[in-house]
């Protein structure tokens, strides 16, 4: 009788301790660009932070080349890629057990100017329990669009004609119900969209001159006895606050002035804190950290500090225990305390980045543009761990999901650890 509930008791452990570990699991599911909230941020322990060629669980070829990055539900990876000469773009879902192609779909496209570093597949997708959210954008004809995950097509949206010479890079998201999106470019027609997940009916539309084509992917500011709002950055705009439910603008700071430039990193979230960025390679770049405070109409902000000096124009800033870590295009890795600004150190990794740092289990990873993976210790004091190279050049931000690390080159997709 004894064993039989010892064993009943085990048996009770072991369900809860699953159970755990599926909600820890789902919690870490990397459904956007820069996973939860765009934080970068993963607490998988199963990521090694050095490693050889025969560690990889699988690597697969990638029909022609991307810069968007991975989004995983479950079993599932989605990303996209095209070719600049036959103009079809691809939307893949890969199995996470061996890179396998569950299925892709073939769509063709009007050529349109990119920037040459660009490519015509750098917008990551947005996934959910139901739905993948594909935004394509062309010079003339744009559209948001919901598949389910065995990619029947749900919905789609006409967003009209998107204007950059420079070409596209910004992300959809969703929160709860709602798909949102940034269309900011160069044309007169910029707007802010959020859709019904299940339709594609709007819910809230802001239309804003913009004049400036920028690439930065939305966030969401939840706090305590305030509304939750929705982050956009622009660079001549600045930083603004939109209530999520109804799309009106409570709050909007300019705080990046008006010097040539663009904002290409995403706003992140520090505890009642919002930060954003905007700048230009060679010239003047500015990290900003904003306290939004009051509600809804009552609501105002106001600038806490800024840092302009060794600051990225296109990698995305983290923050990981207090710090905040910002990596530049010209591989300058600096860690700063999160609520001062003050400068804990700063290091020369060397290369150029456009890939984003994320952080996994305290250790962060940052990808060269050459395909060089540098991983170092978080903390006080600068610790590289070690440099891995990919063998090809990337400006694909990394994924983590089920403990697994997804690394993506510009034609070739890796799996490490779990």
């Amino acid at each position: 009788m004894l064993l039989a509930i010892r064993h009943l008791s085990f048996l009770g452990l072991y369900s809860l301790l699953s159970l755990l570990c599926l909600s820890s699991s789902h919690a870490q599911e990397w459904t956007r660009f820069r996973g939860p909230n765009g934080s970068g941020i993963s607490e998988a322990a199963t990521v090694p932070t050095e490693w050889t060629e025969d560690q990889y669980n699988w690597k697969v070829d990638l029909p022609d080349a991307g810069h968007s990055s991975p989004v995983i539900w479950k079993d599932r990876i989605f990303l996209t890629s095209a070719d600049p000469d036959s103009l079809t773009r691809h939307l893949l879902c890969l199995s996470a057990k061996d890179g396998s192609t569950i299925w892709q779909q073939k769509t063709s496209f009007s050529k349109y100017k990119v920037h040459k570093i660009n490519t015509y597949a750098s917008n990551s997708l947005a996934v959910d329990d139901k739905y993948v959210y594909v935004l394509w954008q062309t010079k003339e004809e744009s559209s948001i669009s919901a598949l389910t995950h065995n990619g029947q097509p749900v919905w789609s949206v006409p967003l009209g004609d998107y204007k950059s010479g420079h070409g596209t890079g910004s992300s959809p998201i969703v929160y709860n119900e709602t798909v949102i999106i940034g269309n900011d470019h160069d044309g007169s027609s910029s707007f802010l969209l959020a859709l019904d997940r299940n339709t594609g009916k709007e819910k809230w539309r802001v239309p804003r001159l913009s004049d400036r084509a920028c690439y930065s992917t939305p966030c969401v500011f939840e706090q305590k006895d305030r509304r939750t709002e929705i982050i956009f950055t622009h660079s001549f705009r600045g930083i603004t606050g939109i209530d999520a439910e109804s799309g009106h603008v409570n709050w909007e700071i300019d705080v990046f002035g008006r010097h040539a430039q663009r904002a290409v990193g995403s706003p992140v979230i520090y505890k009642d804190t919002v930060i954003g960025s905007s700048g230009f390679t060679t010239a003047e770049k500015n990290v900003v950290i904003v306290k939004p405070t009051g509600s809804g109409k009552q609501s105002s902000v106001e600038e806490v500090y800024r840092l302009f000096k060794s600051v990225p124009h296109i990698p995305t800033p983290l923050v990981y225990q207090d710090l905040l870590y910002l990596i530049t295009d010209t591989g300058i890795l600096s860690a700063y305390e999160a609520d001062s600004g003050n400068t804990v150190w700063q290091k020369r990794l060397g290369g150029n980045f456009f890939s984003s740092p994320i952080c996994i289990n305290g250790y962060l990873y940052c990808t060269d543009v050459d395909g060089r993976v540098s991983v170092l210790k978080t903390g006080d004091e600068f610790k590289l761990i070690s440099e891995q190279e990919l063998g090809e050049d990337t400006r694909s931000t990394p994924a983590v999901a089920g403990g697994v690390l997804y690394l993506r080159t510009r034609s070739t997709l890796f799996s490490l650890g779990g």
